[in-house]
Protein backbone atom coordinates (compact mmCIF):
# COMPACT_ATOMS: atom_id res chain seq x y z
CA UNK A 1 0.00 0.00 0.00
CA UNK A 2 1.05 3.58 -0.73
CA UNK A 3 0.04 6.81 1.02
CA UNK A 4 0.42 9.79 -1.32
CA UNK A 5 -1.04 13.23 -0.66
CA UNK A 6 -3.47 11.77 1.86
CA UNK A 7 -4.80 9.03 -0.41
CA UNK A 8 -4.10 5.29 -0.35
CA UNK A 9 -3.01 3.58 -3.58
CA UNK A 10 -2.12 0.02 -4.54
CA UNK A 11 1.55 -0.78 -5.06
CA UNK A 12 1.12 -1.00 -8.84
CA UNK A 13 0.91 2.82 -8.86
CA UNK A 14 4.36 3.12 -7.27
CA UNK A 15 6.40 4.00 -10.37
CA UNK A 16 3.86 6.56 -11.55
CA UNK A 17 3.63 8.28 -8.18
CA UNK A 18 7.37 8.34 -7.54
CA UNK A 19 7.92 9.94 -10.96
CA UNK A 20 5.96 13.01 -9.85
CA UNK A 21 7.08 13.02 -6.20
CA UNK A 22 10.13 15.24 -6.52
CA UNK A 23 8.26 18.01 -8.30
CA UNK A 24 5.40 17.81 -5.78
CA UNK A 25 7.81 18.18 -2.86
CA UNK A 26 9.67 21.10 -4.43
CA UNK A 27 6.36 22.90 -4.94
CA UNK A 28 5.53 22.31 -1.28
CA UNK A 29 8.87 23.78 -0.20
CA UNK A 30 8.27 26.80 -2.42
CA UNK A 31 4.78 27.42 -0.97
CA UNK A 32 6.24 27.43 2.56
CA UNK A 33 2.85 26.77 4.13
CA UNK A 34 4.14 24.16 6.52
CA UNK A 35 2.14 23.36 9.67
CA UNK A 36 3.50 24.68 12.96
CA UNK A 37 4.65 22.28 15.63
CA UNK A 38 1.54 23.21 17.62
CA UNK A 39 -0.69 22.12 14.72
CA UNK A 40 1.22 18.85 14.42
CA UNK A 41 0.97 18.23 18.16
CA UNK A 42 -2.76 18.97 18.20
CA UNK A 43 -3.35 16.41 15.43
CA UNK A 44 -1.18 13.83 17.21
CA UNK A 45 -3.03 14.32 20.49
CA UNK A 46 -6.41 13.80 18.82
CA UNK A 47 -5.10 10.61 17.21
CA UNK A 48 -3.62 9.42 20.52
CA UNK A 49 -7.00 9.83 22.23
CA UNK A 50 -8.68 7.82 19.49
CA UNK A 51 -6.11 5.02 19.91
CA UNK A 52 -6.53 4.76 23.70
CA UNK A 53 -10.31 4.89 23.26
CA UNK A 54 -9.96 1.63 21.27
CA UNK A 55 -11.05 3.07 17.92
CA UNK A 56 -8.35 1.08 16.12
CA UNK A 57 -8.62 -2.17 18.07
CA UNK A 58 -9.67 -4.02 14.92
CA UNK A 59 -6.12 -3.59 13.61
CA UNK A 60 -4.20 -3.26 16.86
CA UNK A 61 -5.47 -6.26 18.86
CA UNK A 62 -4.74 -8.96 16.21
CA UNK A 63 -1.31 -7.42 15.72
CA UNK A 64 -0.52 -7.51 19.44
CA UNK A 65 -1.86 -11.05 19.68
CA UNK A 66 0.33 -12.26 16.81
CA UNK A 67 3.40 -10.85 18.58
CA UNK A 68 2.36 -12.02 22.07
CA UNK A 69 2.52 -8.42 23.31
CA UNK A 70 0.13 -7.20 26.04
CA UNK A 71 -2.10 -4.17 25.39
CA UNK A 72 -0.36 -2.27 28.20
CA UNK A 73 2.78 -2.31 26.07
CA UNK A 74 1.00 -0.44 23.26
CA UNK A 75 -0.61 1.98 25.70
CA UNK A 76 2.81 2.86 27.11
CA UNK A 77 4.28 3.62 23.70
CA UNK A 78 1.18 5.40 22.39
CA UNK A 79 1.73 8.07 25.03
CA UNK A 80 4.57 9.34 22.86
CA UNK A 81 1.86 10.83 20.63
CA UNK A 82 0.10 12.78 23.40
CA UNK A 83 0.11 16.58 23.68
CA UNK A 84 1.88 16.66 27.04
CA UNK A 85 4.67 14.36 25.87
CA UNK A 86 5.26 16.17 22.58
CA UNK A 87 5.22 19.66 24.12
CA UNK A 88 7.82 18.55 26.65
CA UNK A 89 9.87 17.07 23.80
CA UNK A 90 9.78 20.42 21.98
CA UNK A 91 10.79 22.33 25.11
CA UNK A 92 13.75 20.08 25.86
CA UNK A 93 15.03 19.44 22.34
CA UNK A 94 14.50 22.85 20.77
CA UNK A 95 14.75 25.14 23.80
CA UNK A 96 14.70 28.81 22.83
CA UNK A 97 14.77 27.87 19.12
CA UNK A 98 11.08 27.04 19.33
CA UNK A 99 10.37 30.77 19.66
CA UNK A 100 11.32 31.31 16.03
CA UNK A 101 13.62 34.22 15.20
CA UNK A 102 16.28 35.08 17.80
CA UNK A 103 18.68 38.02 17.80
CA UNK A 104 22.35 37.17 17.21
CA UNK A 105 23.56 40.78 17.54
CA UNK A 106 22.27 44.21 16.53
CA UNK A 107 22.57 43.44 12.81
CA UNK A 108 22.00 39.70 12.60
CA UNK A 109 19.44 37.14 13.63
CA UNK A 110 19.16 33.38 14.01
CA UNK A 111 16.33 30.92 13.27
CA UNK A 112 15.93 27.25 12.45
CA UNK A 113 14.83 25.66 9.22
CA UNK A 114 13.97 22.00 8.69
CA UNK A 115 16.53 20.01 6.74
CA UNK A 116 13.79 19.91 4.07
CA UNK A 117 13.04 16.34 3.00
CA UNK A 118 13.65 13.25 5.14
CA UNK A 119 13.63 9.66 3.88
CA UNK A 120 12.87 7.28 6.76
CA UNK A 121 13.90 3.62 6.50
CA UNK A 122 12.19 2.17 9.55
CA UNK A 123 12.89 -1.00 11.51
CA UNK A 124 10.04 -3.39 12.24
CA UNK A 125 10.67 -4.30 15.89
CA UNK A 126 8.25 -1.67 17.28
CA UNK A 127 5.05 -1.19 15.31
CA UNK A 128 4.56 2.45 16.27
CA UNK A 129 8.14 3.36 15.36
CA UNK A 130 7.66 4.13 11.63
CA UNK A 131 4.82 6.57 12.33
CA UNK A 132 6.65 8.13 15.25
CA UNK A 133 9.79 8.65 13.16
CA UNK A 134 7.69 10.59 10.65
CA UNK A 135 6.13 12.66 13.42
CA UNK A 136 9.56 13.69 14.69
CA UNK A 137 10.30 14.95 11.19
CA UNK A 138 6.99 16.82 11.06
CA UNK A 139 7.57 18.57 14.39
CA UNK A 140 10.34 20.69 12.86
CA UNK A 141 8.62 21.12 9.49
CA UNK A 142 10.17 18.47 7.24
CA UNK A 143 8.55 16.70 4.33
CA UNK A 144 8.73 12.97 5.12
CA UNK A 145 9.04 9.92 2.88
CA UNK A 146 8.63 6.63 4.74
CA UNK A 147 9.79 3.26 3.45
CA UNK A 148 7.72 0.69 5.30
CA UNK A 149 9.57 -2.10 7.10
CA UNK A 150 9.15 -5.66 5.89
CA UNK A 151 6.12 -7.24 7.51
CA UNK A 152 4.32 -3.99 8.29
CA UNK A 153 0.71 -4.93 9.00
CA UNK A 154 -0.85 -1.67 7.82
CA UNK A 155 -0.74 0.18 11.15
CA UNK A 156 1.70 2.84 9.89
CA UNK A 157 -0.40 3.88 6.89
CA UNK A 158 -3.56 3.76 8.99
CA UNK A 159 -2.15 6.08 11.66
CA UNK A 160 -0.55 8.52 9.23
CA UNK A 161 -3.65 8.70 7.04
CA UNK A 162 -5.79 9.45 10.10
CA UNK A 163 -3.22 12.05 11.21
CA UNK A 164 -3.68 13.84 7.89
CA UNK A 165 -7.46 13.79 8.42
CA UNK A 166 -6.94 15.49 11.77
CA UNK A 167 -4.72 18.16 10.18
CA UNK A 168 -5.14 18.47 6.38
CA UNK A 169 -2.05 20.72 6.16
CA UNK A 170 -0.01 17.53 6.59
CA UNK A 171 -1.19 16.18 3.22
CA UNK A 172 1.89 17.45 1.41
CA UNK A 173 4.29 16.46 4.17
CA UNK A 174 3.73 12.68 4.40
CA UNK A 175 4.46 10.06 1.74
CA UNK A 176 4.60 6.30 2.43
CA UNK A 177 5.85 3.62 0.05
CA UNK A 178 5.94 -0.16 0.50
CA UNK A 179 9.22 -0.63 -1.35
CA UNK A 180 11.12 -3.90 -0.76
CA UNK A 181 14.77 -3.42 0.14
CA UNK A 182 15.63 -5.55 -2.89
CA UNK A 183 14.39 -2.75 -5.19
CA UNK A 184 17.71 -0.95 -4.87
CA UNK A 185 17.19 1.54 -7.71
CA UNK A 186 13.86 2.71 -6.29
CA UNK A 187 15.35 3.09 -2.81
CA UNK A 188 18.27 5.03 -4.32
CA UNK A 189 15.88 7.35 -6.13
CA UNK A 190 13.86 8.10 -2.99
CA UNK A 191 17.05 8.68 -1.02
CA UNK A 192 18.36 11.04 -3.72
CA UNK A 193 15.30 13.27 -3.20
CA UNK A 194 16.06 13.68 0.51
CA UNK A 195 18.30 16.04 2.42
CA UNK A 196 18.88 13.22 4.90
CA UNK A 197 18.13 9.51 5.06
CA UNK A 198 17.08 8.26 8.50
CA UNK A 199 18.22 4.67 9.05
CA UNK A 200 16.73 2.53 11.81
CA UNK A 201 18.36 -0.88 12.05
CA UNK A 202 21.40 -3.02 12.65
CA UNK A 203 24.86 -3.11 11.13
CA UNK A 204 23.65 -4.62 7.85
CA UNK A 205 21.07 -1.86 7.38
CA UNK A 206 23.64 0.83 8.20
CA UNK A 207 26.21 -0.67 5.82
CA UNK A 208 23.66 -1.03 3.02
CA UNK A 209 22.58 2.59 3.43
CA UNK A 210 26.07 3.81 2.66
CA UNK A 211 25.86 2.02 -0.68
CA UNK A 212 22.71 3.76 -1.93
CA UNK A 213 22.52 7.15 -0.18
CA UNK A 214 23.41 9.98 -2.54
CA UNK A 215 26.76 11.59 -1.72
CA UNK A 216 25.00 14.98 -1.57
CA UNK A 217 22.65 13.72 1.14
CA UNK A 218 23.47 12.95 4.76
CA UNK A 219 22.80 9.79 6.78
CA UNK A 220 21.28 9.98 10.24
CA UNK A 221 21.65 6.60 11.92
CA UNK A 222 19.63 5.18 14.77
CA UNK A 223 21.48 1.90 14.86
CA UNK A 224 20.96 -1.43 16.54
CA UNK A 225 21.83 -1.35 20.25
CA UNK A 226 22.49 -4.00 22.88
CA UNK A 227 21.42 -3.51 26.49
CA UNK A 228 22.08 -5.52 29.64
CA UNK A 229 21.96 -5.50 33.42
CA UNK A 230 24.83 -5.06 35.86
CA UNK A 231 24.47 -6.36 39.42
CA UNK A 232 26.32 -7.65 42.44
CA UNK A 233 25.20 -10.44 44.75
CA UNK A 234 23.39 -7.94 46.99
CA UNK A 235 20.64 -7.74 44.36
CA UNK A 236 17.22 -8.40 45.90
CA UNK A 237 14.72 -11.00 44.71
CA UNK A 238 12.05 -8.37 44.06
CA UNK A 239 14.49 -6.55 41.76
CA UNK A 240 15.20 -9.78 39.88
CA UNK A 241 11.46 -10.30 39.54
CA UNK A 242 11.05 -6.78 38.12
CA UNK A 243 13.83 -7.54 35.65
CA UNK A 244 12.09 -10.75 34.57
CA UNK A 245 8.82 -8.90 34.01
CA UNK A 246 10.65 -6.45 31.73
CA UNK A 247 12.26 -9.32 29.81
CA UNK A 248 9.06 -11.30 29.41
CA UNK A 249 6.90 -8.33 28.39
CA UNK A 250 9.22 -7.37 25.53
CA UNK A 251 10.66 -10.82 24.77
CA UNK A 252 13.96 -8.92 24.48
CA UNK A 253 13.06 -7.51 21.06
CA UNK A 254 13.72 -3.87 21.97
CA UNK A 255 17.10 -2.16 21.85
CA UNK A 256 16.61 -1.38 25.55
CA UNK A 257 15.84 -4.98 26.55
CA UNK A 258 18.25 -6.83 28.81
CA UNK A 259 20.11 -9.51 26.85
CA UNK A 260 22.23 -10.71 29.73
CA UNK A 261 23.63 -9.89 33.15
CA UNK A 262 27.15 -8.88 34.01
CA UNK A 263 28.00 -9.55 37.67
CA UNK A 264 30.54 -7.51 39.62
CA UNK A 265 32.69 -10.50 40.51
CA UNK A 266 35.54 -12.65 39.27
CA UNK A 267 34.11 -15.82 40.81
CA UNK A 268 32.40 -18.43 38.62
CA UNK A 269 30.68 -19.75 41.75
CA UNK A 270 28.99 -16.34 42.17
CA UNK A 271 27.58 -16.61 38.65
CA UNK A 272 26.07 -20.02 39.40
CA UNK A 273 24.68 -18.72 42.70
CA UNK A 274 22.88 -15.91 40.88
CA UNK A 275 21.63 -18.23 38.12
CA UNK A 276 20.22 -20.60 40.73
CA UNK A 277 18.39 -17.74 42.45
CA UNK A 278 17.11 -16.28 39.21
CA UNK A 279 15.73 -19.38 37.45
CA UNK A 280 12.65 -20.01 39.67
CA UNK A 281 11.80 -16.30 39.58
CA UNK A 282 12.21 -16.20 35.80
CA UNK A 283 10.03 -19.29 35.37
CA UNK A 284 7.29 -17.93 37.64
CA UNK A 285 7.12 -14.59 35.80
CA UNK A 286 7.09 -16.30 32.40
CA UNK A 287 4.18 -18.50 33.49
CA UNK A 288 2.32 -15.44 34.75
CA UNK A 289 2.82 -13.20 31.71
CA UNK A 290 2.26 -15.94 29.10
CA UNK A 291 4.07 -13.97 26.40
CA UNK A 292 6.44 -16.68 25.13
CA UNK A 293 5.33 -17.88 21.67
CA UNK A 294 5.36 -21.67 21.29
CA UNK A 295 7.50 -21.45 18.15
CA UNK A 296 10.18 -19.44 19.96
CA UNK A 297 9.97 -21.74 22.96
CA UNK A 298 10.70 -24.67 20.66
CA UNK A 299 13.54 -22.84 18.90
CA UNK A 300 15.22 -21.91 22.17
CA UNK A 301 14.85 -25.47 23.44
CA UNK A 302 16.92 -26.63 20.49
CA UNK A 303 19.54 -23.91 21.01
CA UNK A 304 19.81 -24.71 24.72
CA UNK A 305 20.06 -28.44 23.93
CA UNK A 306 22.93 -27.66 21.54
CA UNK A 307 24.68 -25.75 24.35
CA UNK A 308 24.47 -28.86 26.47
CA UNK A 309 25.77 -31.07 23.65
CA UNK A 310 28.77 -28.76 23.31
CA UNK A 311 29.79 -29.61 26.84
CA UNK A 312 28.12 -26.73 28.66
CA UNK A 313 25.42 -28.73 30.43
CA UNK A 314 26.61 -27.64 33.87
CA UNK A 315 26.34 -23.98 32.80
CA UNK A 316 22.75 -24.17 31.53
CA UNK A 317 19.77 -23.44 33.75
CA UNK A 318 16.41 -23.99 32.07
CA UNK A 319 12.80 -24.62 32.97
CA UNK A 320 9.50 -24.31 31.11
CA UNK A 321 10.95 -22.41 28.15
CA UNK A 322 13.08 -19.87 30.03
CA UNK A 323 16.82 -20.37 30.15
CA UNK A 324 20.00 -18.91 31.63
CA UNK A 325 23.50 -19.71 30.41
CA UNK A 326 26.55 -19.02 32.56
CA UNK A 327 29.47 -18.04 30.31
CA UNK A 328 33.17 -17.62 30.95
CA UNK A 329 33.80 -14.80 28.41
CA UNK A 330 33.00 -11.09 28.66
CA UNK A 331 31.70 -10.46 25.14
CA UNK A 332 28.70 -8.15 24.82
CA UNK A 333 26.29 -10.13 22.66
CA UNK A 334 22.67 -10.81 21.91
CA UNK A 335 21.01 -13.61 23.81
CA UNK A 336 18.86 -16.22 22.07
CA UNK A 337 16.00 -13.72 22.74
CA UNK A 338 12.53 -14.79 23.85
CA UNK A 339 13.32 -15.25 27.55
CA UNK A 340 16.92 -16.42 27.44
CA UNK A 341 19.73 -14.71 29.38
CA UNK A 342 23.48 -15.04 29.63
CA UNK A 343 25.37 -14.33 32.88
CA UNK A 344 29.03 -13.25 32.81
CA UNK A 345 31.59 -11.91 35.26
CA UNK A 346 32.78 -8.31 34.95
CA UNK A 347 34.60 -6.57 37.78
CA UNK A 348 33.74 -2.88 38.05
CA UNK A 349 37.35 -1.83 37.44
CA UNK A 350 37.20 -3.59 34.05
CA UNK A 351 33.95 -1.98 32.85
CA UNK A 352 35.58 0.62 30.61
CA UNK A 353 38.24 -1.75 29.24
CA UNK A 354 35.67 -4.43 28.35
CA UNK A 355 32.75 -2.28 27.16
CA UNK A 356 34.41 0.69 25.41
CA UNK A 357 35.09 -1.34 22.23
CA UNK A 358 31.29 -1.73 21.92
CA UNK A 359 30.70 2.04 22.21
CA UNK A 360 28.39 2.24 19.17
CA UNK A 361 26.26 -0.66 20.41
CA UNK A 362 25.73 0.42 24.02
CA UNK A 363 22.41 1.84 25.13
CA UNK A 364 20.68 0.84 28.39
CA UNK A 365 22.05 -0.76 31.54
CA UNK A 366 19.89 -1.54 34.56
CA UNK A 367 21.53 -1.94 37.97
CA UNK A 368 20.39 -3.01 41.44
CA UNK A 369 19.58 -0.17 43.82
CA UNK A 370 21.96 -1.24 46.59
CA UNK A 371 24.92 -2.11 44.39
CA UNK A 372 28.26 -1.38 46.05
CA UNK A 373 30.08 1.77 44.81
CA UNK A 374 26.97 2.79 42.86
CA UNK A 375 28.17 6.26 41.80
CA UNK A 376 31.51 4.91 40.63
CA UNK A 377 29.83 2.18 38.58
CA UNK A 378 27.43 4.69 37.00
CA UNK A 379 30.39 6.87 36.03
CA UNK A 380 32.30 3.91 34.55
CA UNK A 381 29.25 2.85 32.50
CA UNK A 382 28.72 6.39 31.22
CA UNK A 383 32.38 6.75 30.25
CA UNK A 384 32.26 3.43 28.42
CA UNK A 385 29.44 4.80 26.22
CA UNK A 386 26.17 3.79 27.93
CA UNK A 387 23.43 6.40 27.42
CA UNK A 388 20.69 5.16 29.82
CA UNK A 389 21.19 3.76 33.33
CA UNK A 390 18.02 2.57 35.06
CA UNK A 391 16.75 0.45 37.91
CA UNK A 392 16.32 -3.27 37.29
CA UNK A 393 13.06 -3.81 35.44
CA UNK A 394 13.09 -0.29 34.01
CA UNK A 395 15.16 -0.98 30.90
CA UNK A 396 12.26 -0.11 28.62
CA UNK A 397 10.61 2.51 30.79
CA UNK A 398 9.66 5.80 29.15
CA UNK A 399 10.26 9.22 30.71
CA UNK A 400 9.08 12.43 29.06
CA UNK A 401 11.93 14.28 27.42
CA UNK A 402 14.37 11.38 27.23
CA UNK A 403 17.05 11.52 24.57
CA UNK A 404 17.28 8.84 21.92
CA UNK A 405 20.58 6.95 22.24
CA UNK A 406 22.05 10.04 23.91
CA UNK A 407 20.97 12.50 21.23
CA UNK A 408 17.98 14.74 20.49
CA UNK A 409 16.38 13.78 17.14
CA UNK A 410 14.70 17.14 16.54
CA UNK A 411 18.09 18.88 16.67
CA UNK A 412 19.41 16.47 14.05
CA UNK A 413 16.43 17.10 11.74
CA UNK A 414 16.94 20.87 11.45
CA UNK A 415 19.64 23.38 10.63
CA UNK A 416 20.44 26.77 12.11
CA UNK A 417 20.24 29.74 9.73
CA UNK A 418 21.99 33.01 10.59
CA UNK A 419 21.07 36.05 8.55
CA UNK A 420 21.32 39.80 8.39
CA UNK A 421 18.20 41.63 9.50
Amino acid sequence: MILYKGKVFDNDKQEQLISSLREEMFLTLQKNDRPSYLEVIDACDKLYKRVINHEFDGVVLPLLSSLNIPYSFLDRYARHFSKDELLKKIDIELGELKEGVLPLNENNLRFYEPLGILFHIAAGNVDLLPAYSVIEGLLVGNINILKLPTGDKGLSILLLRELIKEQPKLTDYIYVFDVPSTEIETVKKLSSYADATIIWGGDKAQKAARQFVDIRSSIISWGHKISFSYVDLKVKDDELEALCHSICSSNQLLCSSTQGIYVNTDSVDDLHTLAGRLLPIFYKVSRTTKTLPLTMKAKNSILVYNEKLEGNANNVYSKGGVSIIVKDDQELELSFLYQNLWIKALKSDDIIKVLKPYKNLLQTVSINSNIKSKKTIINYLARAGVTRITALGDNSRIISGESHDGEYPLRRYLRIVESIK
